[in-house]
């Protein structure tokens, strides 16, 4: 680790330039990663320089994710040519044009029209619509750069095109270079919203992830599975990289701020699950649903006792199958995005939190964000997930609260066990908080500032193994 003297690492501070499209006042669990490096970086002799975008064309944004950014943080902003993000959205869906009212031949020209529109755009703008900031984001920087000097740069990703953006900016400065993948690219092309998966799309990304791992000088993902495959892929393209994994984590002091109110302890009886996020390819809800409307069909009785609250984004086939709910007698709340503080509040009221993860190709190499601050709720976990990292990690806190999404009736029956033991008073399950602190975000930022500092020194080597948590 980094040593630190009185905040200050020894042999002066480094620098550190941050690519981040995604970035405050822009909500979501991937801004946070990013925030909370950040936040505690300083605290190992690291003062950081953002590039960002000054109008990004994203879902949803949350303003209190600026109170994590430390004051003396240096925020560079340029301007994005894309358009709104509805437009983008729009333009993406194959139905795009369904609701249009003309005759079957005009509507039948429009969509044609949009089609090979969709197509044109796509091949245009890779790895993905976030290039359209690649020339004023790449200018801003290089004039940062000039101005300040830096010892390497940090690039966060999705969207790829920041990886890109830190591949010419090392070609131009000659600056040390470490990519951070938050998400895996390969996986991206496949699950992400509004990405492109045609062949030409494909083969021009691999050329452009290929150039990019030739150029860079390590690497981190947020699973040990993860981090060895971007290893491999690297290997592949002729690029023997050294590569960390950092987990997303939990940060203590959102929880210390939770208000009183959200601390009562229930009365009413039910039991009440909750999730926060996205649902989506990735993590859908179809599971849950079925093991629902199963259990209503048992025990129509017992769905009185039953309150589920889903909280964050939804796609529409999601949405469609949360309707399906309705008739089961559940009691169902469904909200949009809020504020990270207010999702961590309603986390908080739950009596059991639910965690998704889709039965797909490259799953078991992911781990939702949300796991690590579910296990700092310190509540009952129903994890439905793939066999994998994510279900080896909720088996080592709560080894009877994971099911795969085929196993319905062991989910329906956990169900309807929680909700007569809810009844009769009985609390849930509780993990060790001491058990989790290599999850803290003060910890992962020290891992970053440790392997930053190897990386700018040369001492960084190419792993034999990657422990991602001691404990484990």
């Amino acid at each position: 680790m980094t040593v630190v003297k009185n905040g200050v690492k020894e042999g002066g501070r480094r620098k550190v330039l941050f690519i981040c499209y995604f970035f405050p006042p822009v909500g979501g669990a991937g801004v946070q990663r990013p925030v909370k490096f950040i936040k505690y970086l300083h605290r190992f002799g690291w003062d950081v320089t953002v590039l960002t975008v000054e109008n990004p064309s994203v879902p949803v944004f949350d303003e209190s994710l600026f109170d994590d950014i430390p004051e003396a943080t240096v925020i560079h902003k340029a301007r994005t040519f894309e358009p709104g993000y509805q437009y983008k959205a729009r333009l993406a869906r194959p139905d795009g044009v369904a609701h249009v009212s003309s005759p079957e031949k005009k509507v039948s020209f429009i969509q044609g029209a949009k089609r090979v529109l969709r197509s044109v755009v796509g091949i245009l703008l890779q790895p993905d619509p976030q290039i359209l900031w690649f020339p004023t984001a790449y200018r801003k920087a290089v004039e940062v750069l000039r101005e300040t000097p830096h010892d390497i740069i940090f690039s966060t990703a999705p969207p790829y095109s920041s990886l890109l953006l830190g591949r010419w900016l090392k070609r131009k400065t000659g600056l040390p270079l470490v990519l951070d993948y938050r998400d895996e690219w390969d996986l991206s092309s496949t699950y992400l919203e509004n990405s492109k998966r045609d062949r030409i799309s494909l083969f021009i990304q691999q050329r452009m992830q290929r150039a990019i791992l030739r150029s860079s000088d390590g690497l981190v993902a947020t699973t040990a599975a993860s981090t060895w495959r971007v290893i491999e892929r690297a290997r592949e393209f002729g690029a023997r990289l050294p590569g960390i994994c950092i987990y997303n984590g939990f940060d203590d002091a959102d929880f210390s701020a939770i208000p009183e109110h959200s601390t009562e302890k229930k009365t009413d009886g039910k039991l009440r699950i909750v999730y926060t996020g996205t649902l989506w390819n990735l993590t859908t809800v179809e599971p849950l649903v079925k093991a629902i409307i199963q259990l209503s069909a048992q025990q129509p009785t017992l769905m009185d006792k039953l309150e589920l609250i889903f909280v964050g984004r939804k796609m529409s086939h999601q949405l469609v199958l949360l309707e399906q709910l309705g008739s089961t007698g559940c009691h169902l709340h469904i909200q949009d995005y809020c504020e990270h503080s207010e999702a961590i509040s309603l986390m908080n009221s739950a009596d059991v939190l639910c965690l998704l993860l889709s039965d797909v190709d490259g799953a078991e190499r992911v781990v939702p964000a949300k796991l690590f601050e579910y296990l700092a709720m310190n509540k009952e976990i129903l994890a439905i997930t793939p066999k994998g990292e994510t279900a080896d990690i909720v088996s080592r806190y709560f080894p009877d609260g994971h099911y795969t999404g085929g196993d319905i009736a062991g989910i329906c029956n956990w169900i309807e066990k929680k909700i007569r033991q809810r009844m009769a008073g009985i609390e849930p399950d509780r993990a060790e908080p001491r058990e989790i602190s290599e999850f803290s975000r003060q910890h992962q930022a020290g891992q970053l500032a440790d392997f930053l500092e190897k990386v700018v020194t040369g001492r960084a080597e190419q792993p034999s193994s990657i422990v991602a948590d001691e404990s484990f």
